[in-house]
């Protein structure tokens, strides 16, 4: 075996924010900013998974060989606030003259 067999593989997966938690059910309505695309992706979870789990609170996601580790993240929350307020200022509906389809110049 090589040692870097013996290494866990460890892989920054993203920032993960707790929108919504629902006690009833026990899932969480999570948001997660992916590391390596910059993309958000919006899903449900288990909140027993979390730490300490309330609305709010972020995490770091790490994915192992072994597993996926959610770790209290001071912060969190509000990096991903900003990169979606961002995203919305980046964001536009309208063409720029001459991107249209079928535009003639």
């Amino acid at each position: 075996m090589t040692p870097q067999a013996d290494e866990p593989q460890l892989r920054l997966q993203g920032t993960l924010s707790i929108d919504v938690l629902d006690e009833e059910s026990g899932m969480a309505e999570v948001e997660l900013l992916d590391a390596a695309t910059g993309q958000g992706h919006s899903f449900e979870l288990p909140a027993r998974w979390l730490p300490d789990a309330a609305e709010g609170l972020a995490y770091e996601v790490t994915v192992r060989a072994d597993g996926v580790a959610f770790t209290p993240l001071v912060g969190g929350a509000r990096i991903l606030r900003e990169h979606n307020k961002q995203t919305l200022l980046e964001f536009s509906d309208e063409h720029e003259p001459g991107e249209q389809a079928g535009a003639k110049g």
